[in-house]
């Protein structure tokens, strides 16, 4: 009869090793933010199937949302670095997508205006004079001449209207210092537009 422990060996070597553990999706996007590509493209994978049944179910068609999708992931991949693992990547993500619709809405929005506008054969306004349009003020230029660490709550604030609650947690910043930088940004800005008269 054999030994207990030689049982035991005997059992122990019949058995497969276990699989190494799945890294979950913030080891997965800490690791992305390393630009570490096939962790990138495990989170895509994991999370596409949902991501496309959230556009689905606002009533977008299987083409568009495919595309929508890839827009999310390209903001996602765009805004890797500024990661920070506060809140579940899947929060993150889905922050990006409700951002990518509004986004789309307005564009529809705009491209409906315009035909509308065309469809009435509607005059359009008198031309600016060449003076004019050298004095319009350059908002793009102006923000683009801000610190870097302005233009971050400017864009995520203002172009993509995100509560400063959500901007310190994608920065990894206190909601005060948002306020800060947001009010300093603003600041600057109107300070520069005022001197351009």
């Amino acid at each position: 009869m054999p030994h207990a422990a030689d049982a035991h060996c005997m059992s122990n070597t019949n058995t497969p090793p276990p699989d190494p553990p799945h890294p979950d999706d913030i080891e997965l996007m800490l690791l992305a933010k390393n630009d570490d590509r096939n962790a990138f493209s495990e989170l895509v994978r994991r999370h596409q199937k949902t991501l496309l049944n959230h556009f689905i179910r606002r009533g977008v068609q299987y083409s568009d949302a495919e595309d929508l999708v890839q827009q999310t992931y390209l903001r996602l991949y765009r805004y890797r670095k500024r990661y920070q693992p506060l809140a579940k990547v899947t929060t993150f993500l889905f922050m990006m997508a409700r951002q990518v619709w509004i986004d789309e809405l307005r564009k529809r929005k705009r491209a409906t205006d315009l035909t509308e506008a065309l469809a009435k054969e509607v005059e359009p306004p008198p031309a600016m004079s060449h003076s004019a349009q050298h004095d319009t003020i350059d908002v793009a230029g102006a923000v683009a001449d801000l610190p870097e660490t302005m233009q971050q709550v400017i864009e995520l604030g203002i172009y993509q209207g995100l509560p400063y609650a959500e901007i310190a947690a994608i920065l990894g910043i206190p909601q005060g210092t948002v306020k800060s930088r947001m009010f300093n940004a603003i600041r600057m800005l109107r300070e520069k537009f005022d001197r351009q008269g």
